[in-house]
């Protein structure tokens, strides 16, 4: 406990002499949460990096996140603890096989999760998240087909909620696709008083058995919000800590996996970030992300239409796919 207090107190003075603001990811363990800035979902986290007046800015969360930060905010320096963090939807989608698919769809708008290397987004028309994923569909006229990548099963939540059609990428959260309808049939029988919460990435399986569907940030909110006194949550457990600070007298539990004896609801690539980790990367402002500017200007098109139909102004979309 008192090394874990030195490493927190350390951060908090390498912030000040570097001039540095933390951002984490929901997702992130506890800890990270704490010492952080700013802390949300990764609609937030692009947001804020726009924002932010300090010249360095540390993302602990996974590597996609602080390319977006870049992306939007080019001259500030952007670190990550460790570089390695990835996501298995950017691993699911690699650049050359996404473009393939683009390709054979030139007339369709390629509609991209944020969650997605800075080479696919540079191919893409317009970038979401689970935040605003329904707002930004419902621009898109309706007689434009949508291509929907890489996380299908957000997809296909989606295209029910709207009752729009999509082409979807075969692609996946290797985290929430393990979450077992049958084995959260029989907790939820356990505890009918409980309210049921899913991220959409999860298969339909279970998100049939949910009461609420939404992004990490709508969940949270959804426990702040509903009288219930027990949830069931079905997403990443980092966000279990924030939902405990907004509601210490509510019970949370986990909804379980296909098997029982793995932590397979703790995303591997979040957890390799630690304190130790982002401690000395404000020590020797490393690992630093970079990109080159021809691909940054590419992929900021499609972060910008994200961040224009968000806030309200009218956008352009292109007539076909011309690469």
């Amino acid at each position: 406990m008192t090394m874990s207090y030195d490493v927190a107190a350390e951060i908090q003075r390498l912030k000040k002499e570097k001039n540095a603001v933390v951002l984490a990811h929901y997702y992130e363990d506890g800890d990270i949460q704490d010492v952080a800035d700013y802390v949300g979902d990764s609609f937030f986290l692009a947001k804020k990096g726009q924002e932010v007046k300090e010249q360095v800015i540390l993302l602990a969360g996974v590597v996609f996140m602080a390319e977006s930060v870049k992306i939007m905010n080019p001259t500030k320096t952007v670190l990550v603890p460790e570089l390695e963090a990835t996501c298995s939807l950017v691993k699911g989608a690699p650049y050359d096989k996404y473009l393939a698919w683009r390709q054979q769809h030139r007339d369709g708008i390629a509609v991209t999760y944020i969650n997605s290397s800075a080479e696919v987004k540079s191919i893409s028309d317009v970038i979401i998240t689970s935040s605003n994923a329904a707002q930004i569909v419902e621009t898109i006229p309706k007689d434009r087909k949508i291509l929907f990548g890489p996380d299908q099963h957000l997809g296909r939540w989606l295209s029910k909620k709207l009752n729009r059609e999509m082409e979807f990428w075969n692609g996946s959260c290797e985290v929430h696709v393990l979450f077992n309808a049958n084995r959260l049939a029989a907790v939820i029988r356990e505890n009918p008083d409980a309210l049921i919460l899913a991220h959409p990435e999860c298969d339909d399986s279970v998100l049939a058995y949910a009461n609420i569907i939404g992004s990490t940030q709508h969940l949270l909110d959804s426990v702040s919000s509903q009288p219930h006194k027990k949830f069931i949550v079905a997403t990443e457990t980092g966000i279990f800590h924030q939902m405990q600070k907004r509601r210490p007298d509510a019970t949370f539990i986990q909804a379980p996996v296909v098997d029982e004896g793995c932590k397979c609801n703790d995303c591997p690539y979040m957890k390799m970030n630690n304190m130790e980790k982002i401690k000395r990367a404000l020590e020797t402002l490393k690992p630093e992300v970079n990109l080159p500017e021809a691909l940054r200007l590419e992929a900021k098109v499609s972060l910008d239409r994200m961040m224009d139909i968000t806030s309200g102004k009218p956008v352009q979309w292109p007539t076909e796919f011309r690469l």
